[in-house]
């Protein structure tokens, strides 16, 4: 059973950043993407980026020109660069790995951004 383990989410003023890292528990070879999601309070969880095994990336709108979505494939590790953080990208942000039908979590790590 593969685990991804989050780190690098905490406290940070607007304005700041932060910079997330996400690892397999083991080397994973057949991966079609790796992302990061995050969830707000009362809110659905939604889509922040994802990165191809190719390499292609994809990203919200709302964070495109801010964050940056970077793997290691060596590693299974996925990392997020958030700069310019605003207090709306305060929420629980969550690993995703997806083996081309089946999709496996990280237990999230908070951000939280205020003003």
């Amino acid at each position: 059973q593969v685990q991804l383990v989050e780190s690098g989410g905490g406290l940070v003023q607007a304005g700041g950043s932060l910079r997330l890292s996400c690892a397999a528990s083991r080397r994973i070879f057949s991966i079609r993407a790796m992302g990061w999601y995050r969830q707000a309070p009362g809110k659905q969880r939604e889509l922040v980026a994802t990165i191809l095994s190719g390499g292609s990336t994809n990203y919200a709108d709302s964070v495109k020109g801010r964050f940056t979505i970077s793997r290691d494939n060596a590693k299974t590790t996925v990392y997020l660069q958030m700069n310019s953080l605003k207090p709306e990208d305060t929420a629980v942000y969550y690993c995703n790995l997806d083996l081309s039908g089946l999709a496996i979590w990280g237990q999230g790590t908070q951000v939280t951004v205020s003003s």
